[in-house]
């Protein structure tokens, strides 16, 4: 499998970003990838506008029935061929030298597991200046109280890290969930703390309803960590204020 880094984006109703995407990661410094976009029975012309892309390092999954962004990732990672994996969410950005500074980072650290550095940005994707700084390294009691870890800025080495565990469980805030269960499991996370990505914020997104958030955590700590209720209020407690630090 070499070097071959494979990128995973769930595409639903994604026309109006995705060929920037394509195009985003077609100017990646790294070029040793393989793009795969899985369709969830997208409504709109996502399809139409990914199809001119086509090619051997350019694939498109359409999926029978819409299932979601967590099995549209585990779709993906049924069909990588690729030594590592790189989740790409499509309206988001990638720096132009995000898989080359994170892929030689990930060497240095001789990790199985790391993310970077990202910067909120507008409908746009124009960054806000506002940046999300990462630790050094993130275990899983230490990553209770901070959903830091950024779903376009990871990276994994599977010959390292069991893909069972890469799997993402159909929930409520799949991301955390998973990045739990891998870092529940033993591993560690190592954090390039340099700004290489934008998260793009619409308006009306779900991320922003913040009464749905609280909901979210709350189940993580409860169903998802297996914590006590006295031990879930802790950590929410954390949580809520490290959340609110982030972005003012």
């Amino acid at each position: 499998m070499g070097e071959l880094v494979s990128i995973v984006v769930p595409v639903y109703n994604a026309g109006k970003y995705i060929e920037k995407t394509i195009e985003m990661v077609q100017e990646q410094t790294y070029t040793d990838w393989e793009l795969i976009l899985v369709d969830d029975c997208s409504k709109d012309d996502s399809v139409a506008r990914i199809e001119p892309f086509l090619s051997e390092k350019i694939r498109l999954i359409r999926k029978e029935e819409n299932a979601g962004a967590a099995e549209a990732r585990n779709t993906g990672l049924e069909h990588m061929k690729g030594r590592y994996l790189a989740f790409l969410d499509a309206d988001d950005v990638w720096k132009k030298e995000k898989l080359e500074k994170e892929l030689a980072f990930m060497k240095e650290k001789d990790c199985a597991f790391c993310f970077t550095s990202y910067e909120f940005g507008d409908e746009e994707a124009n960054g806000t200046g506002k940046v999300v700084k990462v630790p050094e390294t993130l275990n899983f009691k230490q990553a209770l109280p901070r959903t830091i870890i950024f779903t376009t800025t990871v990276l994994f080495d599977t010959e390292k890290i069991d893909k069972k565990l890469l799997r993402m469980p159909k929930v409520p805030s799949e991301d955390t969930a998973t990045w739990w269960q891998i870092l529940k499991a033993g591993y560690v996370a190592y954090g390039l703390n340099e700004n290489l990505a934008i998260y793009r914020r619409p308006g009306k997104s779900l991320s922003s309803n913040k009464f749905v958030a609280v909901q979210r955590i709350w189940f993580l700590y409860r169903k998802q960590a297996g914590l006590s209720v006295v031990k879930s209020a802790y950590y929410f407690v954390m949580w809520a204020v490290l959340a609110v630090w982030r972005r003012v």
